[in-house]
């Protein structure tokens, strides 16, 4: 009977969850054996008002040590997702090997950033996050629960009309800028509809709900809970966007139709909402484009219309180390024509980009794959450097969670990252400088005997796994504290210690558009705030001075 159920149980996760991020309220979880404290969150923490007030304090503790100056006409959020702290690591030293050199000297592009600070990634109900209730932290200035997405931890995983509750759903900060007339973008190498990217514009009891078909198979009604996919092309703020790229096309069509791959959709509506949303937009006499590669990309890249949806795969973006390079852009590619479109509006724009496929590549224990990511990702940062000022764009890169890849060993400097240790565990058998306490790169030991992994028929390939721990499917997200890099106006509010939730005021209050802006100081238009930097400040009192003695 107990074989059964755990059968029934497989196949349900199988069925409805995400395999890089299971339903964790559907697992077992051993407590035998393990020490647990008592303590419950607080009864505040359910509630949005309590960490805006988190937020607003620290920033007024902030604003008390440093007053900068000027405004951030434009934000821009790069994420990358599972970008721990060891994955930089590796990853700076994979770029300069790449580059001839030992490595461990280089630097990613956002590593110059001026500012860094550490932030806490976990959920109200949970000690280690996943990639929804993380983004509700650092896109709605809100901690919230596990798989939830822009709702207020009062809404339990899974609770329809909990959700719907006006009293719980929440308002991120595309629509805080949208509010005060800027323009909004969002880009990612993975589903438009996965955790990340729907933190700036879905509310849903459950992140998996990213097509009618997922929340019908979940017993509930589409019309009381719309998807994911039908929050971006109906409801404010998505259908506001004015640049969206990534994947995820199969969520958008019905499953009675191909798309431009051959791939079917997967709507039981039968609704196409990739043409519902080209309607809306020339009914209104809106410039509109929808584009599903790399060519179409290109063609519109010096003069973008005023709306650009972009979606390149069935699912997520391939990995760029096994792309078509004539069919898939790459992500500095996409982040250079989501900048050319937005930075048309006169009042600046707030921009999401994710680099979200160095998770999934960690979740596979493919360290190589998950590197070369993470350098994807530098290079947009890079781009967006070189085509915007430093004076009036904030720039800020981070992660959403931390992987349980560890940099380990005894490696001489300039050993290959991607290889084997410099030392041998005490049968005398290799180990990598690259390894993960879990995942599916667990093997089966012999005698007590680890395997020696560089005899793998694929050592070496982009996919072969290195060696875990504890066997599992997928591997687990980490609980560490994940970087956070500033660059531009205010970025030293982003230095120390913080919840993960302050993350979106601290970027609004940059910018002006966030709910206390007429009491911030550099937010006052006045002759001091309009020199445009202290360089100029000092110059223009030396004047006067002069000016006093003559």
């Amino acid at each position: 009977m107990l074989l059964e159920q755990l059968l029934v149980l497989l196949l349900v996760l199988v069925a409805h969850g995400d395999r890089y991020h299971p339903d964790i309220d559907l697992q077992f979880e051993a407590e035998e054996g393990t020490t647990r404290t008592n303590a419950v969150p607080l009864d505040v923490e359910y509630t949005a008002q309590y960490w805006y007030e988190e937020a607003h304090e620290a920033i007024n503790k902030k604003e008390a040590r440093f007053q900068g100056h000027g405004i951030a006409r434009n934000v821009i959020m790069f994420l990358g997702d599972g970008m721990s702290v060891p994955t930089l690591a590796a990853a700076r030293t994979l770029l300069g090997q790449r580059q001839g050199r030992t490595g461990e000297e280089a630097q990613l592009s956002f590593e110059s950033f001026p500012t860094i600070g550490l932030s806490k990634t976990y959920c109200v109900n949970q000690q280690i996050a996943d990639s929804a209730c993380t983004a509700t932290a650092y896109l709605c200035g809100v901690k919230n629960n596990y798989g939830t997405l822009g709702v207020t931890a009062a809404v339990p995983r899974h609770n329809c009309s909990a959700s719907e509750d006006p009293a719980n759903r929440l308002e991120s900060i595309a629509a805080w800028a949208l509010e005060k007339g800027k323009d909004i973008g969002i880009v990612t190498t993975t589903r438009i509809t996965h955790a990340s990217p729907a933190g700036a514009y879905a509310r849903t009891a459950n992140r998996n709900w990213e097509h009618d078909g997922n929340v019908r198979a979940a017993g509930f009604d589409p019309a009381s809970c719309p998807d994911i996919a039908n929050q971006l092309i109906h409801t404010l703020p998505g259908k506001a966007f004015k640049v969206i790229l990534g994947g995820g096309r199969q969520n958008f069509l019905p499953n009675t139709v191909r798309d431009d791959e051959n791939m079917l959709g997967l709507r039981t509506d039968q609704r196409n909402l990739i043409e519902e949303w080209q309607n809306d937009k020339s009914e209104r006499n809106l410039s509109n484009a929808y584009i599903w590669n790399r060519e179409q990309l290109m063609k519109n890249m010096e003069s973008p219309p005023e709306y650009l949806l972009g979606l390149f795969e069935a699912n997520h973006l391939q990995y760029n180390l096994e792309a078509n390079k004539t069919t898939e852009p790459t992500l500095a590619e996409l982040t250079e024509i989501a900048i050319r479109s937005l930075n048309r509006n006169e009042k600046g724009f707030f921009l999401f980009v994710e680099g979200g496929r160095i998770d999934h590549a960690h979740h596979a224990n493919y360290p190589h794959l998950a590197l070369d990511e993470t350098i994807e990702l530098s290079k947009a940062v890079e781009r967006s450097m070189e085509l915007l000022p430093e004076d009036d764009t904030l720039l800020v890169v981070t992660a959403d969670h931390a992987h349980v890849m560890a940099f380990n060993g005894y490696r001489r400097r300039g050993g290959d990252i991607i290889g084997r240790s410099g030392s041998l565990d005490l049968n005398r058998v290799p180990y990598m400088t690259i390894s993960y306490t879990n995942g599916p790169g667990a093997r089966a030991q012999t005698e007590g005997l680890r395997p020696d992994v560089l005899d793998d028929d694929n050592y070496g390939s982009p996919r072969w796994r290195t060696h875990a721990d504890v066997p599992l499917g997928s591997e687990t997200h980490g609980g560490d504290d994940v970087a956070v890099f500033a660059r531009g106006p205010h970025h030293h509010m982003f230095a120390g210690l913080y919840e993960q939730s302050q993350i979106p005021h601290l970027m609004a209050y940059a910018g002006c558009f966030d709910g206390a802006a007429e009491t911030h100081k550099h937010c006052n238009a006045n002759a001091a705030h309009s020199l445009g930097s202290p360089l100029l400040a000092v110059l223009l009192l030396a004047m006067i001075s002069f000016a006093c003695h003559t």
